[in-house]
Order: structure tokens, then sequence, then C-alpha cells
């Protein structure tokens, strides 16, 4: 993501008296279609880099769910429990986004690489290659889990998404979409430049509201869907499980993800920063010149 432009501070005055003075512009738009990009190490270093972080991410927390399956056979308290496994997806983004936001963004999920994509944050290229990262490392780290727990990756689901009974196909993409909805929109407020350039401990603890967002919308939503909201998630499990039901409800993981970025995408730049209003102004300036 391009760093925010702004002008350095100004003192005016004498004496005692000063007004700092911070004249602040939004960085331009990425390009759509950007090919000098793709002869840069830079990105396939981020690309790597978002490969990773998802295999890591989805070998903790899947393995995080089945040890909680395996331990709470047999014993009511036993294992992490809903709050343990929420704890262990919020702690890794949390992690894993503080250790990659100045190499690719940190950004581990489709949906959150679609949302901004979708901003003019990251141009369409490297979007494509973050999501095919993360997906494939998100195959691998379900790979990884399966490899270590042997026969009770099958046994006990092997961490793969899926609706639970009771439930209709409505509720489940309603959940996905508002759960999504939280953490994009985090997302852009956590990481707004014109925060940064106002805040400065901004982006020192950007990943952590963002971590306590996966965290609650885990709480909330693991005994609907076993929560998505991240599409790499949903589909690294379904690959190495291969469950019917896995697949049946794979559609949920994708397009409530997906809807619920691009609607956390209009609401934080089109109504929080403005941009409708703004233009709207530039539709009228326009219009009134060349009446």
């Amino acid at each position: 993501m391009a760093p925010s432009s702004m002008l350095p501070d100004h003192a005016i005055g004498n004496g005692n008296t000063a007004i700092a003075n911070k004249d602040y512009r939004d960085p331009p738009p990425a390009p759509l279609l950007d090919a000098g990009e793709l002869g840069k190490w830079s990105l396939y270093r981020a690309v790597i880099a978002e490969f990773t972080t998802t295999l890591l991410f989805i070998y903790v927390t899947v393995a995080t769910v089945i040890g909680h399956k395996r331990q709470s056979e047999g014993a009511i308290c036993g294992g992490a429990g809903i709050l343990g496994i929420a704890w262990s997806f919020g702690g890794m983004i949390f992690i894993l986004v503080y250790c990659t936001a100045g190499i690719s963004g940190g950004h581990i999920n489709p949906a959150v690489t679609f949302g901004l994509l979708l901003a003019r944050k990251v141009s369409l290229p490297r979007a494509l290659l973050y999501m095919v990262a993360q997906c494939l490392g998100a195959v691998c780290g379900a790979g990884l889990v399966k490899s270590v727990h042997g026969s009770q990756y099958a046994r006990y689901g092997g961490g793969a998404n899926e609706l639970a009974p009771g439930y209709s196909k409505g509720a489940g993409l309603t959940a996905e979409i508002v759960g999504t909805f939280v953490l994009v929109y985090t997302v852009f407020s956590a990481t707004d430049p014109k925060r940064k350039a106002r805040d400065s401990h901004v982006p020192v603890l950007a990943p952590l509201p963002i971590g306590f967002a996966v965290l609650m919308v885990h709480l909330a939503t693991i005994p609907i869907t076993g929560t998505g909201i991240n599409p790499a998630r949903s589909f690294g499990p379904a690959v190495v499980y291969n469950s019917k039901k896995a697949w049946d409800d794979q559609w949920i993981f994708w397009v409530g993800p997906f809807v619920g970025a691009t609607i956390a995408m209009v609401y934080h730049q089109y109504i929080i920063r403005g941009g409708a209003g703004k233009a709207l102004a530039s539709f009228r300036s326009n219009y009134t010149a060349y009446a």
C-alpha cells in the first residue's frame, strides 16, 4: 500500500506561540494494471510472504481446532474451547500482520485483498498473485496439519468450514457477510493513511484491532459456520479433507466474504471518508463550469 503523503509541519508565530499545520493529501490510487510491477522482486517477495503467512496461519489455527476436538472427546471441559479457538485465530492474525505488514501489507485473506483492490490500494496483478499464494498456502498448511495429526485429522473433521445443523444457507451467508464486513472495515480503519498522518502510533497498533476483530467475529460465528471470513481458510482444509458437505457449502465461504468486503469498502471509502460527497461536489463544480 502506498505511504501517505503529508507536508511537513510549520511553526507559525514567535516566542512560545506555535501552530502546527498539517496539509494532508490522500496518496494516489494504485494503477489497475501495472505491467512494470511484474518485473520487480519486491512483488514476488510479497507474494512469498503471503504464501508463508497463510500456511502458518492455517497450520496453527486448524491444528488448534483438531486438538480441541480430540481433547474434548469424553471430557466436557477438555480442549481449548470456542474461546481458545477464537484466540488462536485472532492471535495468529495479530502476529502475522505485525510481521509482514511492511512486506506485503499482511493481507493473509483473499477477501481483504479484494476489498483493497476495489479501493485501488493494490493493483490487479498484485491482487491476483496474492489470492493464488494465499490459497496455495492454505492448502499446504492444511496438508501439514494432516501429516502431523494423521488419522485424527479426518476423524475430527479436518478443520473444514461447514454450515452447522439447524441453520439455513441464508443464515450462514449472512453470518459470513457481516463477519467479513467487521474484519475488512477494521482493516480500512486501522490502516487509513489519514489517521497515520495524524496519529503516529496508528501504524504500530494497526495489527492489534485487526486481530481483535477476527477474535470477536469467531466468537459470534463459530456456532453457525465455523467462521470463514477468509476464503483461503475455507478452501485449504476443504481440498485436503475433501468431504461432500465441505464442498457443498464452499460457495458460502467465497460469496459471503467477497460481498462483505465490498460493502466494507463502500462504507469506509465513500461514507466514512466522504468519497461520495467529494465525487458529488466535483460533479457539481464541473456542471456549474460548463453550464
